[in-house]
């Protein structure tokens, strides 16, 4: 297990450390910290991206190697759920049902999975202000199908529920669609940011 500090203010590199990870600082920002954690992790075969505020389910290291052991799947992701529950955050887990029962997209936030040999085809972890999780995504699926596993990952609902859970909703909405319109990535992340 490796953990990458992006310059966290509270004990999260102690604690991890205490509980047996190999903990890595680096600067701010999700694309720099996952291509950190990922170089560190040498040759392993298959690499698992989770955030600091997310949950795998139980039984999660077979359910990726099951899929992992069909040469056709490039990497995955689990399905999502908040840890809070209420009726508009049950909506927002509507809704990434739908995206991915349409456009197969996970976020990163679902524990994002990828073959070793995939990520090296990509050139690594996708480096990107914003939005790194769906370009690598994006690239994986160039390289194989990506396997949608149905156990959740369990999500702490707090950026939400800071910002509002429909205003929240709305903002990730509208960043998707400029993302797939390719606009500007700094524009996006900094728009996002406010």
């Amino acid at each position: 297990m490796i953990v990458v500090d992006g310059g966290s203010r509270d004990a999260t590199a102690q604690r991890a450390h205490q509980a047996g990870a190999r903990v890595l600082i680096s600067a701010p920002g999700r694309a720099r910290q996952l291509a950190a954690g990922a170089e560190a992790a040498g040759d392993a075969d298959a690499l698992l991206f989770l955030h600091a505020d997310s949950r795998l389910p139980r039984g999660w290291a077979g359910r990726v190697a099951s899929a992992l052991a069909d040469p056709g799947v490039a990497g995955g992701a689990f399905a999502f759920r908040f840890a809070q529950r209420s009726a508009l955050l049950r909506f927002v887990e509507l809704g990434v049902r739908l995206r991915l029962a349409v456009a197969q997209l996970p976020y990163g936030d679902q524990a994002l999975f990828v073959r070793r040999e995939v990520l090296r085809a990509l050139g690594g972890v996708p480096q990107a202000p914003i939005m790194e999780d769906l370009d690598l995504v994006r690239g994986m699926r160039g390289h194989g199908r990506l396997a949608l596993l149905p156990e959740p990952v369990t999500t702490s609902a707090r950026r939400y529920q800071a910002r509002g859970v429909l205003r929240t909703m709305l903002r990730n909405w509208l960043a998707l669609v400029a993302w797939r319109l390719g606009l500007d990535r700094a524009r996006i992340a900094a728009w996002y940011a406010r």
